[in-house]
C-alpha cells in the first residue's frame, strides 16, 4: 500500500505496524487496519497481547522508553504521524489511561486547560471560559462541579475524575480519542455513564477503546480487534465478530474457552 488514503471515511490507516521491547521481543506484530471515522473501535484480547501497546502506538507514547523499537506506519489525513512533531500528534490524539488521572495540584477549570498551558498555547479568558464550560458540558460534569470549578482539591468521584480526563482531552479538539481500559477501575454506575458518553462523543471524535471486558465492547463498539500474542488476530464488525467469528481463537476467546 503506498502512502496516501483515498477514503474520506478513515481517520487511521495502521500499515504494517510492529513494536519491539527488546531486539527479539516483538509486542505487536505486523499489523495493518484502517480505523473508521466517527466510530468506536474496540481492541481486545488476553491480557500480554499488545493491546495497549498497539494503543499508545498511535500516540506515540513508546517514545517515552528510547528502547522500544517501532517499524511500519501510521497514516492521519495522508500524514504519518512518525514523522510529525510528537506534541503536534498528541494534540490531535488524545489519550486517556486506566486510572483517572487528574492533575492533582489544579483546580477543575486549570486541569480542563492543561493541554494549552503544558504546550504554552495562550488564550483569552473568554476563550478559556467558553471551552471549560463546553467540554465539561459535553463530559456531562458542569452541572456537578460550576460551583467548584477553582477551588483546588475538589472531591471528585473516580467516574467523575475519569470524566475530567476526558475533558481534559477534547479541550485541545483532537480528531481522535484514545482510552486504555477507562471504566476498569470505576463502579458499574460510573462505567455506565462513561459508555453514554463515549456513544455521544463518537459524533465528534473516533474513539478507539482498549477494553478487557467484552460486554462492553458488544454494548458500545461498531469495530472490534481482536489480538492475540502481538497479531491482529480478527478485525471485523462487532456484531459480526460476536456472532460468526473467522478464527476459531477469537470463538475461544469470546466463548470464555481460551487458553
Amino acid at each position: 500500500m503506498g502512502n496516501t488514503i483515498n477514503n474520506n471515511n478513515i481517520a487511521l490507516h495502521i500499515e504494517d505496524l510492529s513494536i519491539a521491547y527488546t531486539k527479539d521481543k516483538y509486542a505487536v506484530k505486523g499489523i495493518n487496519a484502517d480505523i473508521y471515522k466517527n466510530t468506536i473501535t474496540a481492541i481486545m484480547g488476553p491480557s500480554g497481547c499488545g493491546k495497549s501497546t498497539l494503543l499508545r502506538a498511535i500516540n506515540r507514547m513508546h517514545e517515552l522508553y528510547p528502547e522500544i523499537k517501532v517499524t511500519g506506519n501510521i497514516l492521519m489525513k495522508d500524514q504519518n504521524i512518525f514523522k510529525i512533531n510528537a506534541m503536534e500528534v498528541r494534540q490531535k490524539i488524545g489519550m486517556v489511561f486506566q486510572r483517572p488521572n487528574p492533575f492533582p495540584s489544579m483546580s477543575i477549570y486549570e486541569n480542563v486547560l492543561a493541554g494549552y498551558s503544558l504546550n504554552g498555547i495562550k488564550l483569552k479568558k473568554e476563550e478559556k471560559d467558553r471551552i471549560v464550560q463546553e467540554v465539561l458540558e459535553d463530559v456531562g460534569l458542569w452541572e456537578e462541579v460550576k460551583d467548584t470549578l477553582h477551588k483546588k482539591r475538589t472531591a471528585l468521584s473516580g467516574g467523575q475524575q475519569q470524566r475530567l480526563c476526558i475533558a481534559r482531552s477534547i479541550a485541545m479538539k483532537p480528531d481522535i480519542l484514545l482510552l486504555d481500559e477507562p471504566t476498569s477501575a470505576l463502579d458499574p454506575i460510573s462505567t455506565s455513564k462513561i459508555e453514554e458518553l463515549l456513544m455521544k462523543l463518537k459524533d465528534k471524535f473516533t474513539i478507539v477503546i482498549v477494553t478487557h471486558n467484552m460486554s462492553q465492547a458488544a454494548r458500545i463498539s461498531e469495530y472490534s480487534m481482536f489480538m492475540y500474542l502481538g497479531d491482529l488476530i480478527e478485525y471485523d464488525l462487532t456484531k459480526k465478530m460476536f456472532t460468526n467469528p473467522n478464527d476459531k481463537r477469537t470463538e475461544q476467546y469470546l466463548t470464555g474457552k481460551f487458553g
